[in-house]
């Protein structure tokens, strides 16, 4: 290490070298979510054309390659003449220079979702090649350029009619470990913006798989929570729902309903934008339905006896959408996930509460079932709250008196370095106890499948044994109890074997933990242990094998080198390993090979959790039929 430290040995990155050098300060990592925050850079700029007016029309086309997107629109073209500053053409300046756009004052956009100037200069940085084509003032313009530097000057193609602008762009596969887009998520991102933005037309062309996709909904946000409660298969209490669309000073669209559901799914926006992570506006509404709904039960006399309202049981069912439009946005880092405008909770709480206080006083029918709703959440609270106190009771990280008599706890009593075992059936235990470090590992048996959480009441989980068992030895409690200081292990391993029945039990579980201790997820906690199908023992070697894919390519392997017959042996469960053989394959941390469990899209999850674990077989049906030609080998 050098003991000098003088001028020399300071980095200045200049122009967009900071963006291709530490590229998760601005599209928040390098995986899939970063690869697909550059379409929606450029997309927000065509919504914002529309936003205010000047575009009808977005065309997205995903190139026959995947791994290459064109973002069309109508809007008035991205300026092209020479910028007095930087003494270069508009066009130029926006794709490589960062904090340079047309949003940070008022006069060309009233509100936008781009904000930081920084979206289409890192979309250029990050892009192994971009094409930017402006149609203006009666010609046609191109400019091209690769990893952020320009390649050659600004180009005018000849005449043309219309305005608008296009650009293609090409991720680079240097910055990006897989730079194929995922259809799916390109086309509901479209269909949002088509709700939120009514009269707007979108289409996706996704040459991939050669299909054409047109969104536009003139209902706009009433259309979109039609196909969330549709989409989550929770009965509406009142058909028609609560609509607010104001725009004096703060534009709010809102649209809300009460459902059979037991949690609250709001969908938030701000000029577009999805805020995943909520914020003052959210804030402000909670705060407004909450008040409302309060006064309405004041003036009507309705308030229950012998249990008190809290927030929760008002919004718990309660779905809807929330989309506002701000000037001066302050959002939290450039993924935008997050509002923090201070002033926007007063603002959204003043406009909410006095049009859903007169909406539920002008419909009592509607009002009274939503209130019944209300109260009949506060007593399935209250009923269940004795049996979570009970749980978390035993569940003191205090001593070991209280834990389970099945669990085989470790002897570390660091949670940082001890990990738990989570195993199908008692014999699967007993070779995972006899063959695990009993200084740091724990076992956790459990008989049988566990309880589908997905569509059971709080109280009905709470008397569940296997469960309670396992919260018990996890020592951080449930629901509003949860603290998760008080987990006793680094690491909460599922182990089930390694075929279908297994795997159902492994979805059991994540069922369980994602619905009532989704913090476990969040922080990372909660692992799928990989234990091998198969043995195959080729001469002195032996190799093991995760599923049938693995098998084959290591009989493909051995075909080549020809170094004798193979036998193969296929595991029936995980019990049938000697203690010795399930330490070196799926126990040992050095050898062993885990899959962290991380929820990347959460309504995406919410969805697919809902729809194979929830009430309404249909969905499953649906699910089963248009996937049946994937399946390759059904375990019956």
């Amino acid at each position: 290490m050098a003991g000098t430290y003088t001028a020399k040995d300071i980095t200045v990155l200049e122009g967009l070298e900071p963006v291709r050098k530490r590229p998760g300060m601005y599209i928040g990592g390098v995986g899939s979510p970063g690869l697909h925050h550059l379409v929606w850079e450029i997309l927000d700029n065509s919504i914002d054309e529309a936003m205010n007016g000047y575009a009808s029309n977005i065309r997205v086309t995903l190139h026959a390659d995947g791994a290459s997107i064109t973002i069309e629109d109508d809007g008035r073209g991205a300026p092209i003449d020479k910028h007095p500053q930087t003494k270069k053409s508009a066009l130029e300046t926006i794709f490589t220079v960062l904090h340079a756009g047309g949003k940070f004052e008022h006069g060309s956009y009233k509100t936008a979702g781009g904000l930081h100037g920084v979206g289409a200069s890192v979309v250029n940085a990050l892009s192994k090649e971009l094409v930017a084509t402006v149609k203006r003032d009666g010609a046609q313009w191109e400019m091209r350029f690769k990893q952020g530097k320009t390649i050659g000057p600004l180009k005018k193609l000849g005449p043309a009619r219309g305005t608008g602008t296009t650009v293609y762009f090409r991720p680079d596969a240097a910055i990006f470990p897989k730079i194929e887009f995922e259809p799916d998520l390109i086309k509901d991102r479209l269909e949002v913006a088509s709700f939120l933005h009514k009269g707007v037309k979108v289409v996706f062309d996704d040459e991939t798989s050669k299909q054409k996709t047109t969104f536009e909904h003139a209902n706009g946000l009433l259309d979109y929570l039609k196909r969330i409660v549709a989409e989550r298969g929770a009965k509406a209490i009142h058909e028609t729902p609560f609509v607010l669309s104001k725009d004096e000073g703060l534009r709010v669209d809102l649209v809300l309903q009460w459902t059979e559901a037991t949690d609250e799914h709001i969908r938030s926006y701000v000029n577009g934008i999805p805020t995943g992570s909520g914020g003052t506006h959210e804030n402000g509404l909670r705060a407004g339905i909450g008040k409302a709904v309060r006064n309405f039960i004041d003036t009507h006399n309705l308030s229950p006896k012998g249990v008190t309202l809290v927030a929760e049981d008002i919004r718990e069912g309660l779905t809807g959408v929330l989309s506002v439009f701000v000037q001066e946005p302050q959002f939290q880092g450039q993924t935008k996930d997050r509002l923090n405008n201070p002033e926007l909770v007063s603002q959204v709480d003043g406009v909410v509460r006095p049009a859903l206080e007169h909406w539920l006083n002008h419909n009592i029918s509607v009002a009274e079932s939503i209130v019944a709703r209300i109260i009949l959440a506060a007593r399935a609270r209250e009923a269940s709250r004795a049996a979570q106190a009970e749980v978390s009771r035993k569940s003191a990280t205090s001593g070991r008196l209280n834990l389970p008599g099945k669990l085989s706890d470790c002897t570390n009593s660091s949670s940082e370095h001890s990990e738990i075992f989570i195993v199908e059936g008692d014999s699967a235990g007993g070779s995972a106890k006899q063959g695990r470090d009993r200084a740091r590992q724990a076992i956790l048996p459990l008989r049988g499948k566990v309880l589908n959480t997905e569509s059971a009441s709080l109280a009905k989980v709470l008397e569940n044994k296997e469960l309670v068992d396992l919260v018990t030895a996890l020592g951080c409690g449930l629901g509003k109890n949860f603290e998760l200081p008080r987990l006793r292990y680094g690491k909460i391993i599922i182990l089930a074997d390694a075929d279908s029945d297994g795997n159902h039990i492994a979805t059991l579980l994540l069922t369980f933990i994602y619905r009532h201790l989704p913090q476990l997820i969040t922080s990372g906690k909660v692992y799928l242990a990989q234990p091998p199908l198969y043995r195959i023992d080729i001469g002195k070697d032996t190799h093991w094998a995760l599923d049938d894919g693995q098998r084959d390519a290591v009989l493909k392997a051995n075909a080549k080198n020809g170094r004798g017959t193979p036998e193969i042996t296929r595991f029936k469960g995980l019990g049938e390993m000697m203690p010795k053989v399930l330490w070196e394959t799926t126990l040992n941390p050095k050898t062993r090979r885990l899959l962290r469990v991380d929820v990347a899209d959460q309504i995406v999850t919410d969805r697919v959790i809902n729809e194979l674990m929830g009430k309404d077989a249909s969905a499953r049906f649906r699910f089963i039929m248009e996937r049946a030609d994937e399946a390759e080998e059904l375990d019956v």
